[in-house]
């Protein structure tokens, strides 16, 4: 097992009422190992949304759907989607969401996943009542969407912080990985990311800003150690490379 990931890998891990993670991986990335993450939220009709979904193990999925129903898969940018087509083939009766062009993504299409809808900066009737979305803007066709779970006070985030452990890297990465702003405690994406999501610098900023001024309580991202406490204040030092947040 890497050391890169938060073992037990590929379980239920109860974060707030009607939330919770499921940790997985490593991914590598640029020759990373990164750890990757799900979040699950019970809607308030029973049913599942399965945000950024891991690895498909059979075991898993029993005891997610011994929550409730599961009804959403959700790629929540253009990037997270690897695993989607074997979630969907196991879960005939979920509809698969996907940020903006993703649907346009060779690879996807290749592929054969299926995406039902398309996410908008409105949150759709099947979970309007329980999470907000926004929509954050780059270059080069990328889009990720930002959830809020208000019951929960729960932001959901997936590639907009990284938050790495340099002791969980291998040693020779670290140096590189805290000169690229990467690790905790207030990690960033990588350079390369921040310079795409930067060629529509204004509009990721205001979208930014709307998700600061939500002041979540916790915030589960993608990749590293999400933030349990203080998640606002470490939330606005995560972005201030898109500007500064009060």
């Amino acid at each position: 097992m890497s050391k890169a990931t938060y073992p037990p890998l590929d379980v239920l891990k109860p974060v707030a009422e009607g939330v919770w993670i499921v940790d997985s991986g490593p991914l590598r990335a640029l020759g990373i190992p990164l750890p990757v993450r799900m979040t699950i939220i019970r809607l308030r009709d029973g049913a599942l949304w399965l945000h950024s979904p891991t690895r498909y193990d059979p075991r898993l999925h029993r005891d997610i759907a011994s929550l409730g129903p599961i009804r959403h898969l959700v790629a929540p940018n253009i990037a997270h989607w690897t695993y989607l087509k074997a979630w969907q083939d196991h879960c005939p009766d979920a509809l698969t969401w996907a940020a903006p062009n993703l649907r346009q993504r060779g690879q996807v299409r290749r592929s054969g996943l299926r995406v039902d809808r398309v996410l908008e900066d409105a949150a759709p009737s099947e979970w309007a009542s329980d999470l907000r979305q926004t929509i954050v803007p780059g270059g080069l066709r990328f889009r990720e969407v930002g959830f809020f779970h208000g019951p929960s006070r729960t932001l959901i985030l997936t590639d907009l912080v990284l938050n790495l452990e340099p002791a969980k890297m291998p040693a020779l990465l670290r140096p590189f990985l805290r000169l690229a702003r990467m690790t905790t405690p207030h990690g960033q994406p990588p350079p390369y990311l921040r310079l795409v999501v930067k060629l529509r610098r204004q509009a990721a900023a205001r979208a930014a800003a709307e998700l600061v001024a939500l002041k979540p309580e916790r915030v589960i991202f993608a990749h590293g150690l999400w933030f349990a406490g203080d998640a606002t204040a470490r939330l606005c030092h995560a972005l201030r490379w898109l500007g500064r947040f009060t």
